[in-house]
């Protein structure tokens, strides 16, 4: 009975080292190895970052998916300066034109995305075509009263980001005042966000009655988490004295407090947050925009430490040690679309329609973790 029991003893204590220690924060160096590996990956599989992109059609390599990967990838030459980073950035908007998808005379969030990292490409070298384009279009928008263009919530992070920088580029407040009444059209007017949950509604499609197999509103991860780093950007590019930075900050606050307790005892966040039981599983994707979300906010001094570091360790280590594999390619990331039913199944070794924004998602995140180290 002793022995039973000491041996009993032995396998707990192993166990709770095994979990102390997958919670523990990785090294500078192993976050940045994931990096580089993953990021590695992409390059190599398309050497031409101006070819075009075959699914279920052909497009243009300026389309949305591309530019929040060239946001990942801008965000990993901030911390790792490789010429070859900023060479496969600056042929990737040449290779365009530094046009955007559809022409300059698009409204389209969308095709505004690709405008996030032209501006960044412009700040560090001042060639007047690499921001031509995409002012051009934001001043068109400008030219009218219509402020009732986003109506999805991904669209916040696809443009906010592009009129905070053209107001930090310009000192002009016209843009970033703009850019606050289209996100309280968003927010407010069209009414997608729900302020009883601090959570917001994919699109009007998903507004009560609309319910989850549970009887639970919808909110989809990953559009939550396309909110979440829209925060985070604007944020970061927005005059430090814009009068409606509290907003930002306060949505940014209110969000990820509510995205905390509805995490995944494995680290990762379900494609429903409210209905677990809705295409239960893992998922990359929304994980890494709450994890980028969370990092950024210990980071900068928005949200508590000790509150919010035990789910940083938890997401980082489950995308670690889950996501990736060998060569770089990155599991369990769902396709694109709208809701949790869309590019299902979502598993380790599925390929999702696209891989570009997923990688995008994670360098973010994996930036922000490899700044918490210190």
């Amino acid at each position: 009975m002793q022995i039973r029991r000491i041996t009993a003893m032995l396998a707990l204590l192993i166990f709770a080292a095994s979990v102390s220690k997958a919670q523990e924060l990785p090294t500078k160096e192993a976050v940045m190895d994931q990096m580089v590996l993953t990021n590695q990956y992409f390059m190599e599989k398309w050497p031409d970052p101006g070819q075009n992109v075959i699914t279920n059609k052909e497009r243009t390599s300026n389309l949305w998916t591309r530019a929040v990967y060239y946001e990942g990838l801008m965000a990993l030459y901030g911390l790792k300066p490789d010429k070859a980073y900023y060479d496969y950035a600056v042929k990737w908007g040449a290779s365009h034109g530094w046009d955007l998808r559809n022409g300059t005379q698009t409204r389209h969030a969308d095709n505004h995305c690709a405008g996030q990292t032209y501006i960044m490409l412009y700040e560090i070298d001042q060639q007047p075509e690499r921001i031509e384009h995409i002012q051009s279009s934001i001043d068109g928008m400008m030219d009218t009263y219509k402020i009732n263009d986003w109506d999805w919530i991904d669209a916040l992070q696809m443009a906010m980001p592009v009129f905070a920088q053209l107001t930090s580029l310009t000192g002009d407040a016209k843009y970033s005042e703009r850019m606050y009444e289209m996100y309280m059209d968003t927010k407010v007017t069209q009414g997608l966000f729900n302020p009883h949950d601090d959570l917001w509604w994919r699109d009007s499609d998903f507004r009560p009655p609309y319910a989850e197999p549970n009887g639970n509103d919808c909110y989809w991860s990953r559009g939550n988490g396309w909110v979440v780093a829209a925060m985070v950007r604007t944020l970061e590019f927005l005059p430090a004295d814009d009068p409606h930075r509290f907003e930002y900050v306060q949505m940014l606050q209110r969000m990820l407090k509510a995205v905390l307790p509805v995490q995944r005892t494995d680290g990762f966040w379900n494609v429903s947050l409210h209905d677990p039981t809705h295409f239960e599983g893992k998922e990359t994707s929304g994980t890494a925009l709450f994890l980028y979300g969370m990092a950024w906010g210990v980071n900068n001094g928005l949200l508590e430490k000790e509150v919010y570091m035990p789910a940083i360790k938890k997401a980082w280590n489950a995308i670690a040690s889950e996501s990736i594999h060998d060569n770089g390619f990155l599991g369990y990331l769902q396709g694109t679309g709208k809701e949790p039913k869309d590019g299902q199944p979502v598993t380790y070794t599925s390929k999702p329609d696209f891989e570009d924004y997923g990688l995008g998602c994670f360098l973010l995140a994996a930036t922000e973790m490899y700044k918490l180290v210190d």
